[in-house]
Parts: C-alpha cells; structure tokens; sequence
C-alpha cells in the first residue's frame, strides 16, 4: 500500500522566521542543503549581521571562491519591503550571491529579481528559493529548496568557469577523481553529505562538529590517501577526543596518527594507506576504502564530539 505524500505549511515547524528557521538553516547541514540545490559550497559567517539599522538574516560565504553571501529568509508570500532589504544587505557587505527564500513569490518580485540578474554584471547573482515541507504518512517533515529564479545559464556558467581555467593534468585528475568518487558514493548509497567538487589534493565533509571536518586527501607524489579529522582551531576539542583514543581505534579498528601539531592553530587525526591514483583502473577500490572509512569517522567520532559538547 502506497502513502500519500502531503505539503506542509511552513509554521507547523518554524513559528518565528529570525529564531526558529533562521537558526536551523544556520547550521551546517541544513546550509549543505541548499549548497547542493545551487550548485555552490556555502559557508556561514554569521547570523543576524549588522547593516546600518538592519541585521541580514544570514551573512555567508562561498567556500570555493570567498565570495559574501546574503541569506533573507521571508516564510511569507514576497514583498517590497524585503526586496529593498536586500539591496540594502547586497550593497553593504559587497556580496555577490543574493538567496532571498520565501514561502511563494509574487509575480512583480519575480520579474524584478529576472531583471537584476539581466541588468547587472556578471559579478552580481540574485536567487528567489522557494521553501517547502513534505511528509509521506506520519513521517518527519522533510524540506525542499525550489529554485524560482536564478541568474541566466547558472549551472552552464559554474561548468565554463571550471572548464575555461588554466587546469594543470594533476588538477583535472583530481577534479575527475573527486567527482567519480561522488558519484560512486551516491550510487552506493551514504550518509556522506557530499559537497562540490574542486580541483584540488583534498575534499572535505561535515560530521556535525562546528569545530572539526572529515577530510579525505590523495597525495601524488608519495601515493597515499589519507582519511582524517581536521580540527582548525580548538585543542581542547583535540585533547578531549584523544582522553578516548583507545575507545575511538577499537571502535573504528584501525590505529590512528594523532597529530596535536602544537604550534598551529589545527590538529589533525589521521588515517593512511598507499595507493597511486594516476592509475585509474584502482579508483574503484579507493572510492570504497574513502567512503567506508568516512562513514565509520563520521559515526564515531561524531558520536564523540556530541558527547563533549565542543
């Protein structure tokens, strides 16, 4: 027997727009939500900032590129006085990328977004996003970003600018390596949350530590990979987890490299093997020793960091 999939209205889970959903979109994997329906990594700065008399909902930035973000969120059908507030935020912290969500838009605020995205340079992005909920049975509700109106060729433009740049052969193997793994975790099935891609020697994910990242890193030149907890800028974090360092390698049954690093601002735990990813015919075997080994950091190291409190 088949449920019935049903729409939501926006107040059944957030009340108040500034500290209900303004404080759940904030957090790192609901943003990631959002990332992967735009197509860019978005990373927050800060929640109600301050421009002049007004605080933007959300200040962000892109994590490929540093570019600011503006983030206006209106659970409500759109209106005048938040389109003005977002060329008010736009102006004020110079950002690039302008995300106005809401609950429905009206066809005037449309075609006034269209039109900035025509009119002005290649620098400036406008988004309406719609917000909405959905439940299948008695199921949590679950959101879905709608994309009303974005700048014209988006997905074309993020491709040509990757395509266009002057790439050197180990970064767009790193590019093909990063996106196939994507892929091949996906099609697996994961509790990964994936992000963009970049061409670069390493690609990070989230495990819901504010503090730390699991990053995965292939290094050409020695022929390792390496799978590791990244924390930027918290020792206590560091030396809270490594009081459990006997408990977090028995239950992940491998010896980890701890790396307090004591004169940086990061540390690093680390786990590493060989492997030589200019040959491609083995990148099915690295994807699988990524993927299993960062869904069993993501589940106990995350189980850790929530336990601390850090």
């Amino acid at each position: 027997m088949l449920a019935t999939l049903k729409k939501i209205d926006l107040r059944k889970a957030w009340k108040h727009e500034a500290t209900d959903f303004t404080n759940w979109l904030a957090k790192e994997e609901n943003l990631a939500i959002l990332s992967e329906e735009i197509g860019i990594d978005i990373k927050l700065i800060q929640t109600e900032a301050s421009v002049d008399k007004y605080n933007v909902d959300i200040l962000a930035e892109d994590e490929g590129s540093g570019r600011k973000i503006i983030i206006e969120n209106q659970l409500e059908v759109t209106d005048h006085d938040h389109l003005g507030k977002l060329i008010t935020y736009a102006s004020g912290y110079d950002a690039e990328i302008i995300i106005w969500i809401i609950k429905d838009v009206k066809d005037a605020h449309k075609q006034a977004v269209d039109w900035l995205n025509e009119h002005t340079d290649e620098k400036l992005n406008f988004f309406i996003i719609r917000m909405e909920l959905w439940q299948i049975g008695d199921s949590p509700y679950a959101p879905k970003f709608y994309i009303v109106s974005q700048p014209n060729d988006w997905a074309k433009a993020i491709k040509k600018a990757v395509s266009q740049s002057s790439l050197t052969d180990t970064k767009v193997m790193q590019l093909e390596f990063w996106n196939n793994f994507k892929g091949y975790a996906q099609n697996k099935g994961t509790s990964l949350r994936m992000r963009k891609t970049y061409p670069q020697h390493w690609f990070d994910l989230s495990f819901g530590c504010s503090d730390a990242r699991i990053v995965l890193t292939i290094n050409t030149q020695t022929n390792l990979l390496a799978c590791e907890i990244y924390i930027s800028d918290s020792k206590e974090l560091y030396n809270k987890l490594f009081e459990n360092k006997d408990k977090i390698e028995k239950e992940l049954g491998e010896k980890l490299e701890w790396m307090e690093l004591l004169f940086k601002k990061a540390s690093r735990i680390k786990l590493s093997r060989e492997g030589d990813v200019n040959d491609s015919e083995n990148w099915p075997n690295y994807f699988d020793w990524f993927k299993t080994q960062a869904e069993k950091f993501q589940k106990v190291f995350g189980k850790y960091a929530k336990k601390m409190k850090v």
